[in-house]
Protein backbone atom coordinates (compact mmCIF):
# COMPACT_ATOMS: atom_id res chain seq x y z
CA UNK A 1 0.00 0.00 0.00
CA UNK A 2 1.21 3.34 -0.58
CA UNK A 3 -0.08 7.08 0.21
CA UNK A 4 0.04 9.85 -2.04
CA UNK A 5 -1.13 13.05 -0.44
CA UNK A 6 -3.02 15.59 -1.85
CA UNK A 7 -2.75 18.45 0.63
CA UNK A 8 -3.15 16.39 3.59
CA UNK A 9 -5.61 13.88 2.42
CA UNK A 10 -4.23 10.55 1.08
CA UNK A 11 -4.72 8.81 -2.53
CA UNK A 12 -3.99 5.16 -1.20
CA UNK A 13 -2.88 2.79 -3.61
CA UNK A 14 -4.10 -0.93 -2.70
CA UNK A 15 -5.46 -4.21 -3.67
CA UNK A 16 -8.30 -4.35 -1.27
CA UNK A 17 -11.83 -2.96 -2.16
CA UNK A 18 -13.58 -1.73 1.46
CA UNK A 19 -16.96 -0.79 1.59
CA UNK A 20 -16.52 2.85 0.88
CA UNK A 21 -17.54 5.59 4.12
CA UNK A 22 -15.59 8.23 4.66
CA UNK A 23 -13.67 7.62 0.95
CA UNK A 24 -14.29 6.78 -2.20
CA UNK A 25 -13.09 3.66 -4.48
CA UNK A 26 -11.97 3.93 -8.24
CA UNK A 27 -10.09 1.29 -10.24
CA UNK A 28 -6.76 3.01 -11.10
CA UNK A 29 -6.60 1.82 -14.99
CA UNK A 30 -9.52 4.26 -15.25
CA UNK A 31 -9.55 6.56 -13.09
CA UNK A 32 -9.52 10.12 -14.28
CA UNK A 33 -6.59 11.73 -11.47
CA UNK A 34 -7.33 15.53 -12.23
CA UNK A 35 -11.22 14.36 -11.02
CA UNK A 36 -9.55 12.70 -7.78
CA UNK A 37 -7.66 15.70 -6.91
CA UNK A 38 -10.51 17.80 -7.86
CA UNK A 39 -12.61 16.22 -5.48
CA UNK A 40 -10.11 15.73 -2.06
CA UNK A 41 -9.46 19.55 -2.31
CA UNK A 42 -13.05 20.69 -2.75
CA UNK A 43 -15.30 18.12 -0.77
CA UNK A 44 -14.94 16.42 2.72
CA UNK A 45 -14.19 13.32 1.61
CA UNK A 46 -11.06 12.41 4.11
CA UNK A 47 -9.42 9.81 1.12
CA UNK A 48 -9.67 8.43 -2.30
CA UNK A 49 -8.42 4.69 -2.97
CA UNK A 50 -7.46 3.30 -6.01
CA UNK A 51 -7.40 0.11 -6.41
CA UNK A 52 -5.46 -2.72 -8.80
CA UNK A 53 -5.05 -6.50 -7.89
CA UNK A 54 -1.05 -6.38 -8.86
CA UNK A 55 0.42 -5.02 -5.80
CA UNK A 56 3.59 -5.20 -7.64
CA UNK A 57 2.32 -2.35 -10.27
CA UNK A 58 0.38 -0.13 -8.24
CA UNK A 59 2.58 2.86 -7.78
CA UNK A 60 4.48 2.42 -11.82
CA UNK A 61 0.69 2.65 -12.83
CA UNK A 62 -0.26 5.45 -10.83
CA UNK A 63 3.24 7.07 -11.64
CA UNK A 64 2.69 7.43 -15.34
CA UNK A 65 -0.17 8.78 -14.47
CA UNK A 66 1.02 12.65 -13.77
CA UNK A 67 4.45 14.12 -14.60
CA UNK A 68 7.31 13.21 -11.75
CA UNK A 69 9.49 15.09 -9.94
CA UNK A 70 12.41 13.44 -7.90
CA UNK A 71 13.50 15.31 -4.47
CA UNK A 72 15.59 14.64 -2.08
CA UNK A 73 15.74 15.95 1.29
CA UNK A 74 16.75 15.68 5.03
CA UNK A 75 16.06 14.62 8.87
CA UNK A 76 19.41 16.25 10.13
CA UNK A 77 20.12 15.20 13.58
CA UNK A 78 22.77 17.39 15.35
CA UNK A 79 24.92 16.70 18.53
CA UNK A 80 21.87 17.69 21.09
CA UNK A 81 19.46 15.49 18.76
CA UNK A 82 17.23 18.36 17.53
CA UNK A 83 16.18 17.96 14.49
CA UNK A 84 16.75 20.95 11.45
CA UNK A 85 13.22 22.30 10.32
CA UNK A 86 12.81 24.74 8.26
CA UNK A 87 9.59 27.01 8.60
CA UNK A 88 8.26 27.96 4.62
CA UNK A 89 4.27 28.46 3.38
CA UNK A 90 3.30 28.67 7.44
CA UNK A 91 4.04 26.27 7.94
CA UNK A 92 7.11 23.78 9.67
CA UNK A 93 9.09 21.10 7.01
CA UNK A 94 12.61 19.44 6.05
CA UNK A 95 14.60 20.67 3.93
CA UNK A 96 14.25 18.95 0.53
CA UNK A 97 14.38 20.14 -3.51
CA UNK A 98 15.01 18.65 -6.88
CA UNK A 99 17.39 16.67 -8.45
CA UNK A 100 19.39 18.37 -10.84
CA UNK A 101 21.52 17.01 -14.01
CA UNK A 102 23.05 13.72 -12.99
CA UNK A 103 23.72 13.89 -9.07
CA UNK A 104 22.79 10.83 -7.05
CA UNK A 105 19.87 11.32 -4.70
CA UNK A 106 22.02 11.64 -1.95
CA UNK A 107 24.35 14.36 -3.81
CA UNK A 108 20.50 15.81 -4.18
CA UNK A 109 19.44 15.67 -0.61
CA UNK A 110 22.71 16.67 1.09
CA UNK A 111 23.05 19.62 -1.43
CA UNK A 112 19.57 20.83 -0.76
CA UNK A 113 20.02 20.58 2.81
CA UNK A 114 23.22 22.91 2.57
CA UNK A 115 21.42 25.69 0.45
CA UNK A 116 18.09 25.45 2.32
CA UNK A 117 19.29 25.96 5.83
CA UNK A 118 23.38 26.93 5.41
CA UNK A 119 23.98 23.80 7.83
CA UNK A 120 27.34 22.08 6.32
CA UNK A 121 29.28 19.06 7.34
CA UNK A 122 26.49 16.25 6.94
CA UNK A 123 27.26 13.10 6.82
CA UNK A 124 24.13 10.57 6.03
CA UNK A 125 23.60 7.50 7.96
CA UNK A 126 20.37 5.75 6.70
CA UNK A 127 18.01 6.47 4.08
CA UNK A 128 14.55 6.62 5.23
CA UNK A 129 10.67 6.66 4.17
CA UNK A 130 10.04 7.62 0.03
CA UNK A 131 7.23 9.91 0.11
CA UNK A 132 4.28 11.47 -2.74
CA UNK A 133 2.52 14.19 -2.65
CA UNK A 134 0.63 15.77 -5.62
CA UNK A 135 1.55 19.43 -6.13
CA UNK A 136 0.56 22.37 -8.66
CA UNK A 137 2.59 24.52 -10.68
CA UNK A 138 2.20 26.56 -13.46
CA UNK A 139 -1.33 25.31 -13.62
CA UNK A 140 -0.28 21.78 -13.46
CA UNK A 141 -0.46 18.79 -11.37
CA UNK A 142 2.66 16.97 -10.86
CA UNK A 143 3.42 14.11 -8.16
CA UNK A 144 6.75 14.84 -5.96
CA UNK A 145 8.87 11.63 -5.06
CA UNK A 146 11.22 12.50 -2.31
CA UNK A 147 13.83 10.16 -1.24
CA UNK A 148 14.76 11.31 2.74
CA UNK A 149 17.42 10.55 4.20
CA UNK A 150 18.11 10.73 8.07
CA UNK A 151 22.01 13.02 8.09
CA UNK A 152 23.75 13.60 11.37
CA UNK A 153 26.36 17.37 11.54
CA UNK A 154 28.08 18.36 14.74
CA UNK A 155 27.50 21.94 12.89
CA UNK A 156 26.67 24.97 15.47
CA UNK A 157 27.09 27.94 13.34
CA UNK A 158 24.57 30.28 11.83
CA UNK A 159 21.19 29.26 10.65
CA UNK A 160 20.27 30.31 7.12
CA UNK A 161 16.81 30.31 5.71
CA UNK A 162 17.33 30.36 1.76
CA UNK A 163 15.10 33.19 1.70
CA UNK A 164 14.36 32.85 -2.50
CA UNK A 165 12.95 29.49 -1.71
CA UNK A 166 10.00 31.28 0.52
CA UNK A 167 12.21 29.86 3.67
CA UNK A 168 11.73 32.25 6.47
CA UNK A 169 13.52 30.57 9.59
CA UNK A 170 15.07 27.74 10.16
CA UNK A 171 15.54 25.92 13.75
CA UNK A 172 16.94 22.80 15.38
CA UNK A 173 13.76 21.27 17.44
CA UNK A 174 13.92 19.49 20.79
CA UNK A 175 11.81 16.45 20.85
CA UNK A 176 8.65 19.19 22.71
CA UNK A 177 9.36 21.56 19.90
CA UNK A 178 9.18 18.44 17.62
CA UNK A 179 5.43 17.73 18.63
CA UNK A 180 4.20 21.20 18.79
CA UNK A 181 5.52 21.67 15.32
CA UNK A 182 4.17 18.14 13.91
CA UNK A 183 0.56 20.68 14.76
CA UNK A 184 1.39 22.59 12.40
CA UNK A 185 3.04 20.30 9.98
CA UNK A 186 2.21 18.41 6.42
CA UNK A 187 1.48 14.47 6.60
CA UNK A 188 4.35 13.50 4.83
CA UNK A 189 6.81 15.07 7.36
CA UNK A 190 5.02 13.20 10.26
CA UNK A 191 5.24 9.52 8.64
CA UNK A 192 9.07 10.95 8.97
CA UNK A 193 8.60 11.72 12.69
Amino acid sequence: MYQVFVNDKPIILTTVVSEETNFKNYLLDTVNISKVIKELNTTALEEVRLIHKNPNKLLKKFLKKLPNVVAGGGKVVNDKGEVLFIYRNKKWDLPKGKAEGKESIEETSVREVEEETGVTGLEITKPLDITYHIFKRNGKHKIKITHWFEMTTTYDGKLEPQENEGITKVEWLDQSQQEKAMANSYANIKILM
